[in-house]
């Protein structure tokens, strides 16, 4: 164990050589010109330099540093590219929106083909045509909408994580700004000055138990508290996968990771189904996979919450209409959004589309046993 004056002179050493630009700190080029945030940078050094012994309050759950030192992860950033989709979305903010068979006809505003459904509608579109200050999409070959009502959207470049070497700490991220407390407790006086931002990756070291409450050690002296973080704990070979190779999928933390021969090679964030439209607990196997899909239904009687989804890329079918996907409607990732499936970023879906294959398993559970298991509570399920 490493003694506090030590650490103490390991944390000083640390900052002095971040605040010296002609420091010989042998860092990564990437860590060393990049354009992030300097403390963030100070925080991963001393995070994975981290070796003291932890006197606080609270039960401890994890590893709390007295017997072994974490290995930092090693982790490697999947290729950007796989967040490119090869297609350009609209919102449609219009009711029954009309689609005509002719750029001349949606022009003229006459005949109309058919009209959209009204709902929480997204088409695609392959080409655009403007007309005397106005704009017209083609949505498939001859069909054609009036740009009145149509409203781009932002898709998110958020993407998980790649593992080199299996971790041996659970991880997570960061759900939203945060502050670090000293002590795994509430206290608006006593913040580090460390800021996590939305995403930021965080090791965590120990897990405390505070009066009901889970509190995460992620670095000296920062605590985040449990439910602000998604959290991915390495799990052992489901019952009834004997091939080592599974897609986890956990409710209560809103996590995906998949293992490949025993290993977890890949881990992100997920949306998963709404209360009333939950991811069905169970081990399912892949049974279709798509590259592009168009989605939509609706489980009311007065169909108010219909939805219209044209070009759901990288969908992977494993319970009846749940499947894992990609999504660009929102960015709301660690918090359940969805009508059963399980939402992932368009980089994730295709990362783990490129992975799979037609019979891979997928394990979705819940820790907390909140989710239903009754299957008559469950429907086919939806996007």
């Amino acid at each position: 164990m490493v003694s506090r004056r030590l650490l103490l002179l390991q944390v000083l050493l640390a900052i002095s050589l971040f605040a010296n630009p002609n420091s010989t700190l042998a860092l990564d080029d990437n860590v060393r010109n990049s354009d992030h945030c300097p403390q963030r940078e100070i925080r991963r050094y001393l995070f994975e330099c981290y070796e003291e012994s932890l006197e606080s309050e609270g039960e401890s759950k994890g590893n709390s540093g007295e017997n072994s030192d974490p290995m930092p992860l090693q982790t490697s950033s999947p290729d950007p590219e796989l967040g490119f989709l090869p297609y350009n979305y609209r919102r449609v903010n219009r009711e029954n929106a009309p689609l005509f068979l002719s750029l001349e006809e949606a022009i003229a505003g006459e005949p109309v083909y058919r009209y959209l459904e009204s709902g929480f509608d997204f088409i695609s579109f392959i080409e655009i045509a403007k007309v005397d200050g106005k704009t017209f999409y083609m949505i498939a070959p001859g069909v054609w909408m009036q740009g009145t009502g149509l409203s781009p959207i932002a898709i998110t470049d958020f993407q998980g994580i790649e593992f080199t070497s299996s971790p041996t700490t659970p991880f997570g991220w960061a759900l939203f700004p945060l502050e670090s407390q000293k002590q795994p407790k509430k206290s608006e006086l006593d913040p580090v000055a460390y800021d996590f931002f939305r995403y930021d990756l965080v090791q965590i070291l120990d897990i405390r138990d505070v009066n009901g409450t889970d509190w995460y050690l992620v670095g000296p002296d920062q605590w985040l508290e449990g439910k602000q973080v998604a959290m991915v704990s390495p799990q052992s070979v489901p019952e009834g996968v004997s091939n080592g190779r599974w897609i986890d999928v956990n409710l209560e933390q809103q996590t995906i990771a998949v293992y490949d021969n025993h290993h977890l090679i890949f881990a992100s964030i997920i949306s998963s189904g709404l209360p009333g439209t939950w991811t069905q607990p169970g081990l399912f196997q892949i049974y279709l996979m798509k590259e592009t899909e168009t989605m939509s239904g609706s489980f009311t009687a007065d169909r108010s919450d219909y939805y219209y989804l044209e070009d759901v890329p990288w969908t992977m079918y494993f319970d009846e209409a749940r499947a894992l996907h990609g999504t660009y409607w929102h960015n709301g990732f660690g918090v359940p959004r969805s009508r059963g499936c399980a939402n992932l970023s368009p980089g994730d879906a295709q990362w783990i589309f490129n992975w799979a294959q037609e019979g891979d398993w997928v394990h979705v559970w819940d820790p907390s046993g909140q989710t239903p298991t009754d299957p008559t509570l469950y429907g086919s399920g939806g996007a």
